[in-house]
């Protein structure tokens, strides 16, 4: 988050269960409450704890199964390429669009 200064204070009323829980999230978040309020008021998902979270998942999911596919590149490059490797490859594939599919899903609903 940019620095700025924050010279107005606002008064805000919750139940227990309410400051129990925001207590919890933003402790969570490793944020202070007033930053983590802040933080929920500025609309912007990439900020969000769990949408970094997901991604930075999705970055070593795909990495992953980019290692795998570059090895039966190679496999297929010195003429050792197997059907066993093109179903290894469709299913690399397959699990990639699920995942891709899964954060866009839940940063969709953010």
């Amino acid at each position: 988050m940019e620095k700025r200064q924050h010279s107005i204070s606002k008064l805000l009323r919750m139940t227990p269960e309410e400051a129990k829980l925001l207590e919890e999230k933003a402790k969570q978040a490793g944020m202070t409450e007033s930053q983590y309020l802040r933080l929920m008021i500025s609309q912007k998902p990439n900020d969000y704890p769990e949408v970094r979270q997901l991604l930075r998942d999705l970055i070593n999911e795909v990495n992953r199964i980019g290692v795998n596919i570059n090895q039966i590149t190679h496999n297929h490059n010195a003429e050792l390429y197997s059907k066993d490797d093109k179903e290894r490859l469709i299913a690399y594939m397959r699990k990639l669009n699920v995942a891709v599919a899964k954060v866009l899903d839940i940063v969709g609903n953010q």
